[in-house]
């Protein structure tokens, strides 16, 4: 899938979080990141801190490329 705000970001580590199984709580508790920012992360607030976003999207499984366009 093609990221390009933080909707979107947000969004996918929703359904993938979702497609394992995983809560919110389970992240929090597995990661040591609060509840508030996993749910502002998946709800697009722009305001993400990069390193724990990167982190979430690790734990999910999740590649994060960037490439230039061509």
């Amino acid at each position: 899938m093609k990221i390009t705000d933080s909707k979107s970001f947000g969004e996918t580590v929703k359904s993938r979080r979702k497609k394992l199984g995983y809560t919110q709580k389970y992240i929090s508790e597995f990661t040591g990141i609060s509840i508030s920012f996993l749910s502002d992360l998946e709800n697009g607030k722009k305001t993400i801190e990069l390193d724990k976003a990167l982190a979430v999207a690790n734990l999910l499984g999740l590649d994060v490329e960037l490439n230039e366009r061509g």
